[in-house]
């Protein structure tokens, strides 16, 4: 038992509910069906137990008759699953769509439980019960802490070392103590089962000093301190990466450097109008000309479309009002909505517009597919988005003379909307269903984890999904982290793929506008109408002032909606971002680790993962976190249990958020409208995010903001780093100094930034590039199309 609690991993912040019974009762469950378990073990030992003259064929009408006994009880299991798919038809869909990922995972399983029942069957008719029990536990549980500390060898998971050395040799010994008691006792007494070894041979003592010194060499390899905390090297690395950035995002001055910057990048000409973009751009003073790798990527597999398919995939969707999907037409540089427009949303809408008037005259005609819903839309499989995405890497014609204009009677080629709306549609509704295996990993590569793992245990953290862009628990690369396809277990931390509230996807390339998206979509990004239109604005003033940095409440500060995602009675609101941030804060559970310096850490100088308790937590650092009013998008029991679990405030003045440091971000059903705002304040933003939008690449983590892994393993830790912590950990006094300073500084340097490169006129000029760039690929003549220096 030592030796599995050792290697068991580290708990994940997936929501065991306090205040429900199922803390208590699913544990109480598993000890019980442990020792059915058991009970079921003894009785089949008995029932293969040789004769006194062991016979063979005996034994093996016996293990015949388990075989059956084990066909039965599965077939009266299909049966219950039968009679249970007759009477629930509300539940029919999702047990007979069943995504190959979730059979192939069943069929290993299945196999790997077969193989173990045979071999465990063979092994009790040879030796017995009571020594196949204990091969069988040695087994798994060196090979269980084998495998976990050949996975992690860094300081984080931190380990107990003693407890590790204790449960390595006590294993061994016993193992070894337990043949040779076997093999004296058949010197005394005839045994009923032929014993495993009739002396004990030297390759098995030189096996154990093999185990031994495999599993011990993985011990000492593991340092269990680091020299410096991985937050310093994150800011210290972060001014680099930033100061790369912004100089190849604009590295020239002039219309001719902008062009040849262009080209080299994006392997084209620029589109006609490149000219009054870039004095558009540069008569409002944008920091950023160059570097536009967003739009590129998101048009890029268009090419691969001809111009009057992209034209008809536009109408087909916007015509269908069920699509959930507003068309904008341009006509003659003016901007207006087309029918069928949902009142609800016409405000988002009327922003488009408002925006798009501000360069519409450069325009060609064209019609736009604006996504309504939060949620993201498109999701092509992998190889058919790259082979889309090669056809559109280089111009197709790069010798031939380009025309700076385009086509004439360009609106002919748009087929109006009509008033009666069109019925057809290739978008499938998964609206309250898991969406992670047959939308979201499907943009993963055929070896990615996400499509190959399907992860069962939301208990333990994922510690293999959070080392490619982690360093110790902190994030380290921030694109890396929004890549779901090294985190199977993504799948079930976040309400977009565990239960959307507006969901409706397709996996053909269809040419949707969005505000934002996640991993594998194909949704073509723009500015955020929210943003543009201040629905949730910078805005202190009176009693809401935003003082300096230092003179904030030295506060985490989350206020928000159950919105993520919809929990319809099955429980699925345990895994939601939103809700495990607010389970975190006011109703852990479990011990955390912080990384903390001497005395808790081995020797000066030096720093060690400390495991904390939620007790002492509380006492060191102070989180506000809350769901405001009441519980939101559930169904049958999820409601009641949120509200048991949750602890419920007031709603809270926007306003009011700038009197503490540091202010939480976490996703809603989409992107969240209120980040722009906190990087406008003095405060500084906390951002854990699923979801991208257009300016994503413009910002340096750990420059301009704090990022937090969706898990929320290193939330806590993250807090200590800059609120400091000062009292007693495992009943050693422990003091980390307070980063004002650093903090500050991260807090102005985003403020300040996003001052220059996300303002309203930055949205405009990334809208008028993109919108350009749409009317290239839009236009039948687009392999003509391009401005060339020199010819108007």
């Amino acid at each position: 038992m030592l030796a599995l609690k050792t290697s068991s991993g580290l708990k994940s912040s997936y929501i065991c509910a306090r205040v429900l019974p199922y803390s208590k009762l699913i544990p109480l469950l598993q000890h019980v069906g442990t020792l059915l378990d058991c009970g079921i073990i003894i009785i089949v030992a008995q029932l293969i137990k040789r004769g006194k003259h062991g016979e063979a064929y005996e034994v093996g009408r016996r293990q015949v008759a388990i075989g059956w006994a084990f066909t039965i009880s599965s077939t009266l299991l299909a049966l219950v699953g039968l009679a249970y798919y007759v009477s629930q038809p509300e539940d029919r869909h999702w047990i007979t769509t069943v995504t190959s990922t979730y059979v192939w995972s069943s069929a290993k399983l299945a196999a790997a439980a077969a193989l173990t029942t045979v071999c465990g069957l063979h092994a009790i008719s040879r030796v017995g019960l009571k020594t196949a029990s204990v091969v069988v536990v040695f087994t798994c549980t060196y090979t269980i802490s084998i495998a976990w500390a050949w996975s992690n060898s860094q300081p984080f998971p931190p380990i107990a070392s003693r407890s590790v050395l204790a449960s390595l040799s006590l294993a061994l010994l016993g193992l070894g103590v337990y043949f040779n008691i076997e093999t004296a006792s058949e010197d005394r007494v005839k045994p009923s089962v032929k014993p495993t070894f009739s002396r004990v041979p030297a390759w098995f003592y030189l096996l154990l000093v093999t185990l031994f010194v495999v599993r011990g060499s993985l011990w000492f390899s593991k340092s269990s301190y680091v020299s410096y905390h991985p937050i310093d090297l994150l800011i210290f690395d972060a001014k680099f990466h930033h100061e790369a950035w912004r100089k190849q995002a604009s590295s020239g001055k002039q219309l001719e450097d902008a062009w040849t910057n262009y080209r080299t990048r994006y392997n084209r000409v620029p589109p006609p109008g490149f000219d009054e973009w870039y004095r558009y751009a540069t008569s409002r003073s944008s920091l950023v000309v160059d570097d536009f790798d967003g739009i590129y990527k998101d048009l890029q597999p268009f090419w691969d479309l001809a111009p009057a398919e992209i034209r008809q995939r536009t109408w087909e969707i916007i015509s269908n009002p069920w699509n959930d999907i507003a068309g904008i037409s341009v006509r003659n540089g003016k901007a207006d909505i087309s029918p069928n427009v949902m009142p609800t949303h016409r405000w988002m809408l009327d922003g488009l517009v408002n925006m798009i008037d501000q360069f519409a005259k450069w325009l060609p005609d064209m019609d736009l597919a604006f996504n309504l819903n939060d949620e993201c839309r498109v999701a092509v499989p992998f190889s058919v988005i790259e082979s889309m995405r090669k056809v559109g890497q280089s111009d197709r014609n790069p010798d031939r003379r380009k025309d700076p204009h385009f086509s004439n009677d360009r609106a002919a080629g748009w087929t109006p909307i009509p008033e009666a709306p069109n019925t057809k549609s290739r978008f499938k509704e998964l609206s309250f269903q898991r969406t992670f295996y047959e939308f979201g990993a499907v943009g993963c590569p055929p070896n990615s984890s996400a499509l190959r793992n399907r992860l069962w245990n939301t208990d333990t953290l994922c510690t293999t999904c959070t080392y490619p862009h982690s360093l110790g628990q902190f994030v380290s690369n921030w694109t890396l982290l929004g890549n779901i396809c090294h985190q199977p277990d993504i799948a079930n931390l976040h309400g977009f793929y565990l239960s959307p509230a507006a969901f409706k996807a397709s996996h053909e390339l269809m040419p949707v506008f969005s505000q934002s998206k996640v991993h594998g979509y194909n949704d073509i990004l723009y500015p955020s109408a929210w943003n543009y239109m201040d629905k949730a604005k910078y805005d202190p003033g009176g009693d809401n002032l935003d003082p300096p940095f230092r003179d904030k409440d030295n506060v985490l500060f989350w206020r928000g909606a159950t919105s993520e995602g919809v929990s319809p009675g099955s429980g699925t609101w345990k895994g939601m971002t939103r809700q495990r941030m607010v389970h975190l804060s006011n109703n852990l559970t479990t011990a955390q680790h912080v990384l903390l310096s001497y005395p808790t850490a081995p020797l000066p100088e030096k720093l060690a993962y400390a495991t904390v308790t939620p007790a002492e937590l509380k006492t060191l650092l102070n989180m506000d976190v809350a769901i405001v009013d009441r519980i939101v998008r559930c169904g049958g029991r999820d409601c009641p249990d949120q509200d048991a679990e949750f602890g419920l405030v007031p709603p809270t003045d926007f306003q009011s958020h700038w009197r503490y440091k540091y202010l939480l971000d976490l996703d809603g059903a989409g992107f969240s409208g209120r980040f722009l705002p906190f990087l406008q304040s003095r405060s500084l933003p906390f951002k854990a995010a699923l979801f991208r939008e257009w300016y994503y690449s413009r910002l340096t983590p750990w420059l301009h903001f704090v990022p937090l892994d969706l898990r929320l393993h290193g939330v806590w830790d993250t807090l200590a780093y800059f609120a400091g912590m000062k009292g007693s950990v495992g009943g050693k006094g422990v003091l980390v100094k307070r980063k004002d300073k650093e903090g500050e500084l991260i807090a102005e340097r985003g403020r300040e930034w996003a001052e220059k490169v996300l303002r309203k006129e930055d949205m405009e000029i990334y809208f008028f590039r993109l919108l350009l760039e749409w009317g290239r690929l839009t236009d039948d003549r687009r392999d003509e199309l391009g401005l060339e220096l020199g010819l108007e």
